[in-house]
């Protein structure tokens, strides 16, 4: 459950968005910003639903799709075909197991320069006005390497 701060976070972020603060978006976008687990709509749905039994899958969708529109949540695509959302407050890249699905944020401080040099050299051969990006790396986690009986291997 979203704190009163996260709530009062959400619900400025909104505004300055210019989008209605709704209480369902003002609940959705807190839960985003304090859990870090990468839910599926169904997770949100579920996990709001326990305290507001009237939000449903498709207003927790639209209200995803706001704030994806915006750049405030990004969309990852997992391997077992499902989607996950992010509240993006601070650059950052994930590693996603092609095993399990688990998504892990890494977070590093040369990311930001060189993603904007990426940008910057696409801009330049495309002639596209670049405005993001999105980084996903896919490797094997621990748990699934130890469970496969795998071990890791510099891939240089």
């Amino acid at each position: 459950m979203p704190t009163k701060s996260q709530l009062e976070q959400a619900t400025t972020i909104i505004r300055e968005h210019d989008l209605k603060a709704t209480p369902q978006r003002q609940n959705i976008l807190a839960y985003l910003m304090s859990h870090h687990n990468h839910p599926t709509v169904e997770m949100i749905r579920d996990n709001l639903a326990k305290s507001n039994p009237n939000i449903g899958t498709a207003t927790v969708y639209n209200a995803l799709n706001s704030f994806v529109e915006l750049g405030l949540v990004i969309e990852i695509q997992n391997g077992d075909g499902s989607t996950h959302y992010d509240y993006f407050d601070k650059p950052h890249f994930h590693v996603i197991c092609t095993n399990c699905g688990r998504i892990a944020d890494v977070e590093n401080a040369d990311f930001v320069q060189y993603e904007k040099a990426l940008r910057k050299s696409a801009a330049a051969e495309t002639g596209y006005l670049t405005s993001g990006s999105h980084l996903e790396i896919y490797g094997i986690c621990p748990t699934c390497q130890k469970k496969l009986h795998l071990h890791m291997v510099d891939n240089n």
